[in-house]
């Protein structure tokens, strides 16, 4: 069983602390993963997002120390590293950890060295954010274990800067916004330009449906998508795609570029529209913009597997209002926006239709929105 911001996690965590380091923690500090609601590569384009915050966490219980030491409970592992740090230098899991570190420091911030442990029950590999919950959990530890004034608005791009300059993931900030910003019971409307923020509301039923597909080249066709993205704003003289319109998206002379930009395009209105309904407490007609999201997903931005695409088409024809792939894409979750009562029935009928495909069951469970980056003990 697990307890979201209860003592459970809280004393996991710290016995971990404990059983490793043989001693009490300063404190606990959580971030939790995230869904997104629709929005998909659009991020790094200075385009629109809807995410919110699952109940599924990343938690640090951490202390001073002489040196930086860092251990996973996932990875029954622990590490240590020595600053001043430098890109590269630090590999895998730990990279996340002494990323934020260096971020800081590059930001002008004295951290005295910390012990960690961490524990997870955001899912690995599942898009949901893991690394984002990781970076976030460490930053918001850090910050108020050395109490450091660095504005809350602020970490988003702190947390991303270690993702994108130190672990080397080209990453738009919206998995760290959410990690950071996101309220209970709220989506977070994020302009991905400006970084203005607006909590929307959100009381519907969303079934999450874990593929448990593997990811397949996810870095090298993200960091793809992206160069797509660029060259097509170049082409139409563009600072980023948000600038763009359908009308600019059809100027566009290579079919391939074309169609990358006409995904993020119509991917920003959708966000618009959606924010629309929800505001006017119309939760269920986001669904026909979900499924919208995932065909454009599935056929210009081309980022789905047949796991996505089967569970996607599965909760529709169960009744779903509509689904859609969430994250990166090449393996992960698929959201579907159901009635309360549907829930079991579209869970049932994605695990057969896996079934009847060979496929690996998925896992399903019903997200709820959740807060964001906070000390819990």
């Amino acid at each position: 069983m697990r307890v979201i911001l209860g003592w459970l996690i809280v004393e996991d965590v710290s016995a971990r602390f404990q059983q490793v380091y043989g001693e009490r923690p300063a404190g606990v500090w959580a971030a939790p993963g995230r869904v997104n609601l629709i929005g998909e590569h659009t991020d790094y384009n200075d385009g629109y997002v809807l995410p919110f915050a699952l109940p599924h966490r990343t938690s640090v219980a951490a202390g001073p120390s002489p040196e930086w030491t860092v251990w996973s409970a996932q990875f029954d592992e622990g590490v240590s590293f020595k600053a001043p740090l430098a890109p590269g230098s630090i590999t895998g899991w730990a990279a996340y950890v002494a990323g934020v570190v260096w971020a800081l420091r590059e930001a002008g911030y004295e951290v005295p060295p910390a012990r960690l442990a961490i524990t997870s029950d955001v899912p690995l590999g599942a898009g949901l954010s893991s690394s984002a919950a990781l970076e976030c959990a460490v930053l918001t530890a850090l910050v108020e274990l050395a109490g450091l004034d660095l504005p809350v608005p602020d970490r988003p791009a702190l947390a991303q800067r270690a993702e994108n300059d130190f672990v080397g993931v080209p990453c738009g900030i919206m998995d760290q916004s959410a990690a950071v910003l996101c309220r209970a019971g709220h989506a977070l409307f994020l302009d991905c330009r400006t970084g203005a923020v607006d909590h929307v509301p959100f009381d519907a039923t969303l079934l999450v449906i874990d593929t448990r597909a593997p990811h397949r080249l996810v870095t090298g066709e993200y960091a793809t998508r992206r160069a797509a993205c660029e060259q097509a704003a170049r082409s139409l003289g563009l600072s980023a795609l948000r600038d763009a319109t359908l009308d600019d998206v059809d100027r566009l002379t290579d079919p391939l570029i074309r169609r990358r930009a006409r995904h993020v395009v119509t991917e920003n209105q959708r966000v618009l529209d959606a924010v629309a309904l929800l505001r006017a407490g119309s939760e269920p007609q986001i669904g026909p913009l979900l499924s919208a999201s995932h065909a454009s997903l599935r056929d210009d931005y081309e980022v789905t597997v047949p796991e996505l695409d089967v569970a996607a088409e599965a909760a529709e024809a169960a009744g779903a209002y509509g689904a859609r792939m969430t994250g990166g894409g090449f393996g992960g979750c698929v959201i579907a926006l159901v009635d309360s009562s549907a829930v079991e029935s579209v869970a049932d009928a994605a695990t057969a239709a896996f079934a009847s495909r060979g496929f690996t069951a998925p896992a399903t469970f019903v997200a709820q929105p959740s807060p964001g980056a906070t000390r819990v003990a």
